[in-house]
């Protein structure tokens, strides 16, 4: 097997000219990996898939679709320059194209006609520079991390001795430190005003640990007493500001250190009140440096919220209500704002400070300050990891059969996965994919619209779109379900920047789908809809519509028992489907028709005219022969207007309305309201049979 370090660097050529870049491939030689890319665009697609996989770019300037400077500025804008070195190969010899370059991040220029040995040697120079760059980024960072992590430790230390003589758990110092940090990263977002840069917060994080280093001074019976202190011991207890930062500034040694002039700082004033009526000095507003600010506010929420040898322990809620009515003190408003914002998460994170996990948290973000791109790349190990989660990605990408793909805001470009590309028959890499005449042909214009409109209308907090939509796929319709999540930028009003997703092919899901929903509504040997899902259609425009008028009309086949008789069942089935044919004929395509049971049917449409000369059209209609068997209809009718119609009602009224005229001899139809003497005269007549079943029986 062969090693990590085995395995050959790869270069991303990027020229329109297929000629130059397999010239500069064969002046490179075989011990390097080499890739492709005829335009900017897809040079641009190839390092957002592939990222610090490719070990150098080597770049031409004048290339459609997108030219070298394009993509360089690409590069920087998404800090891709920092983390990958680019050779500009171009035959421009302009000194504003150079300067240009070298301002855009490149680290060489190489100018046509090539010299192979030239162009061999700067490429391995290049490499090796970066090698060595990003190796000693990883030792800086790692001998930083190890000595900022003994600095912080040996604070912390310090501050639980004093929380130990006052009596306390010591997880004071923990507290106080981590909320200031919270605090000061929260300000530092909001305002330039303060000037506070992630060292400087985690310097004034880390000696705010000290901020009652003074208090060794003080006797234990004035530190500890349980009740009320007098006001001998009061002005006592306040003189631990002053003796703490006399305790710094008469250090033989580090008085110029940036820790010890904020630790004095802090311990001296971190006691005084906004409105100026604090101590030792008196100081007012910003008089006070914001790290005595910070560190202030966060004592004073610690000590109410912690359990103290006079008091219990107030909720986090009742702290905050009593900091923001002003019953602990005056601070400063604008620091007040910021921590009323970051309380929750303030809350949060003294619920899991432990000392490990503070210091490492501390010493994380200077490493991540001091290793920041403007003077390095990321170290070896996150690259690889890096790296390794591309690779997981690429290969759970080639396996999951789903189109995915990134799309950026700016520049508009979309890269589609290996799969994906294949599958939508379209360029790995799609510049203004809304745009795309491939992609409009597949899903159109209203749908492509539809899904920007919808990525833009979520949220941070909510940034998932899911749908599922028709496309075409080689002009057959197939169905997708898709499936993005918004990304938006962390600035304090949030942007829009682009989006991740996958669509995954459900057309036979979907259509197996649909087929059941068919058969769960429809009549099985006519295609009509069943009674259930008419009757549920029909009532839910009546309640949509109460003033609109519908007409309930329920249709019965006369002599369908001597149609079977004679025939057979076969024959009695066809003659079923000729009707229903007939029927769906008659009628507008958003009417209903629905077979009820049997043989009889049911027709139920809205119409705004007197509706005689369309229920006379559609009676005629129907009927006629089918292979020698005359078919005679039935029809009952009925009216529903206004809200106080119901389905129920209007069903029972055209059955009744069918009923009399099959009692008055068959082959006609009548309007429910038309026929109320017939109705009535018909109640007699089957009143009187009961009567004479009952006496006969």
């Amino acid at each position: 097997m062969h090693s990590a370090a085995d395995a050959k660097q790869t270069i991303l050529i990027v020229d329109d000219s297929a000629m130059n870049r397999a010239l500069l491939a064969d002046m490179i030689g075989e011990e390097y990996n080499i890739i492709e890319a005829e335009n900017g665009l897809e040079g641009v697609g190839c390092i957002q898939s592939m990222g610090t996989a490719i070990s150098l770019v080597l770049l031409d300037i004048v290339m459609p679709e997108m030219d070298g400077f394009e993509v360089l500025a690409v590069m920087n804008k998404n800090d891709w320059i920092k983390e990958i070195p680019v050779i500009m190969v171009s035959s421009e010899k302009a000194s504003s194209y150079i300067e240009r370059a070298y301002d855009l991040g490149v680290t060489d220029f190489i100018s046509r006609p090539f010299d192979a040995n030239i162009v061999r040697r700067r490429v391995k120079n290049t490499l090796m520079l970066y090698a060595k760059h990003r190796a000693l980024v990883g030792m800086v960072a790692d001998q930083i991390h190890e000595r900022e992590k003994g600095n912080s430790l040996m604070v912390a230390v310090l501050g639980h001795i004093v929380e130990f003589r006052n009596g306390e758990s010591g997880m004071h110092v923990l507290h106080v430190s981590t909320m200031t940090d919270i605090l000061l990263h929260h300000i530092a977002k909001r305002t330039e005003q303060y000037n506070l840069t992630t060292e400087q917060i985690s310097l004034i994080s880390m000696a705010s640990a000290l901020h009652d280093i003074g208090k060794i001074s003080i006797p234990d019976e004035v530190l500890n007493k349980p009740g009320r202190l007098t006001d001998e011991e009061f002005a006592c207890m306040k003189t631990h500001t002053v003796i703490g930062a006399q305790m710094l500034d008469d250090l033989p040694l580090y008085q110029n250190e940036p820790l010890v002039k904020v630790a004095y700082e802090i311990c001296r004033w971190h006691h005084e009140r906004y409105d100026g009526r604090g101590y030792p000095d008196g100081l007012k507003g910003d008089e006070i440096p914001i790290s005595a600010q910070a560190v202030a506010l966060a004592d004073v929420y610690d000590a109410l919220t912690s359990k103290r040898v006079y008091k219990d322990a107030y909720s986090h809620e009742k702290a905050l209500e009593m900091i923001l009515n002003g019953e602990c003190g005056a601070f400063n408003p604008f620091l007040l704002e910021c921590f009323q914002e970051c309380s929750e998460e303030i809350r949060g994170q003294l619920g899991t400070t432990s000392l490990t996990n503070h210091s490492n948290r501390t010493v994380d973000r200077i490493v991540e300050s001091v290793a920041r791109p403007e003077y390095t790349a990321a170290s070896s190990r996150t690259l690889s990891m890096l790296e390794y989660e591309r690779m997981k990605y690429r290969f759970f990408a080639s396996m999951s059969n789903e189109i995915q793909y990134e799309y950026t805001e700016d520049p508009a470009m979309m890269v589609v996965s290996d799969w994906g590309h294949s599958e939508l028959n379209s360029e790995q890499v799609v510049k203004n994919p809304y745009h795309d005449p491939r992609l409009l042909d597949m899903f159109g214009e209203e749908l492509l619209q539809e899904i920007h409109d919808a990525l833009r209308q979520t949220t941070p907090e909510d940034p998932i779109v899911r749908m599922d939509f028709e496309g075409k796929d080689n002009g057959k319709t197939r169905w997708y379900h898709f499936t993005a999540h918004a990304i938006w930028s962390n600035d304090d009003i949030p942007v829009y920047t682009g989006s991740i997703g996958k669509m995954v092919d459900i057309h036979e899901t979907h259509q197996h789908m649909v087929e059941l929903q068919h058969k769960a509504t429809h009549d099985q040997l006519t295609g009509l809809t069943n009674h259930t899902f008419a009757r549920k259609t029909i009532a839910e425009r009546m309640e949509a519509h109460p003033d609109h008028t519908f007409v309930f009309m329920l249709i019965d086949l006369d002599n369908f028992k001597q149609a079977n008789d004679t025939y057979g069942h076969l024959f009695g089935d066809q003659v079923l489907q000729y009707l229903s044919d007939q029927l769906k004929e008659s009628v507008r395509d958003n009417d209903v028709v629905a077979r009820v049971g049997g043989d009889e049917f049911l027709m139920c449409m809205e119409l705004n005219t007197d509706p005689r000369a369309p229920i006379a059209r559609i009676y005629d209609s129907i009927g006629g022969e089918f292979e020698g068997f005359k078919i005679s209809i039935s029809m009952g009718v009925a009216l529903a207007q206004g809200e106080s119609s119901d389905y129920d009602t209007m069903f029972r009224h055209a059955d009744q309305a069918l009923y009399a005229m099959k009692r008055a001899g068959r082959g006609q139809y009548a309007f429910y309201d038309d026929i109320q003497d017939m109705l009535e005269e018909i109640d007699t007549q089957d009143t009187a049979l009961s009567a004479i079943d009952l006496a006969e029986a």
